[in-house]
């Protein structure tokens, strides 16, 4: 039974989240600020996270900031508030998917199902397969059956979302994708406001993978076209 923890200042919101997640057939853990949830992530594993982003105390954006220091476990972030920034902010401290109130409980609950089969899909990362998938271009590893990347023999953290998007540019590597071809392609759904969404999560792998992120060794933009990781030596 996978672990869903809930994080709202309104416990209404909570337990109104919670009767959808516990008839889905989740357990469900209950928090009410941002230092709640960091207690309950040290005491237990925890395998999505939903957490508003106006809350009392320690709010959801520092909070996300906190946990993405040493977790990458999917997290939806929740909010009352529905501009492009305050999304794309949600995104840039480390959030994977993004709602604003009111939502249906049934596009949350499948929100939920969709980052962790993402997540599980990346399961069993460090345990050594028979037949490694290996891709490579230059200095970039891709080791699909460990889940593992790294640049220039260092490891590189990212979360299930980054990891989906730079596979499948590594994968076809000199082939550009448009911002609609990738959005559909790892979030499997129509790609409508679509361009800032990718655009955070480039800009995340670009600053985890290149030495200097503003002139890009590997992931590379064609303007108005849009992104492809670079045909070097030993791709496959």
């Amino acid at each position: 039974m996978q672990t869903i923890l809930v994080c709202d200042d309104d416990k209404q919101i909570v337990e109104a989240i919670s009767i959808y997640l516990t008839g889905e057939g989740f357990h469900v853990l209950k928090a009410y600020d941002g230092y709640d949830v960091l207690e309950i992530m040290e005491q237990n594993k925890v395998d999505l996270l939903i957490i508003d982003v106006m809350m009392p105390g320690l709010d959801g954006v520092h909070t996300v900031l906190k946990i993405r220091e040493s977790s990458s476990i999917p997290i939806i972030m929740l909010s009352a508030k529905g501009e492009d920034n305050d999304k794309i902010l949600g995104l840039n401290v480390g959030a994977d998917d993004y709602l604003t109130k009111p939502y249906n409980p049934l596009e949350l609950i499948a929100r939920v199902k969709s980052q962790l089969r993402r997540y599980t899909q990346l399961g069993n990362i460090g345990e050594a397969a028979d037949n490694d998938n290996v891709y490579a271009c230059g200095g970039l590893v891709m080791n699909d059956d460990t889940k593992e990347v790294t640049v220039d023999g260092n490891a590189v953290k990212l979360t299930p979302i980054e990891y989906n998007i730079l596979l499948l540019l590594v994968k076809n590597a000199g082939k550009v994708f448009s911002i609609d071809d990738i959005y559909t392609s790892i979030w499997n759904e129509e790609a409508i406001g679509a361009d800032n969404t990718v655009a955070v999560h480039i800009r995340h792998i670009r600053e985890k993978i290149e030495i200097n992120p503003r002139e890009p060794r590997y992931l590379k933009v064609v303007w108005g076209v849009g992104y492809k990781i670079e045909k070097q030596d030993a791709a496959k």
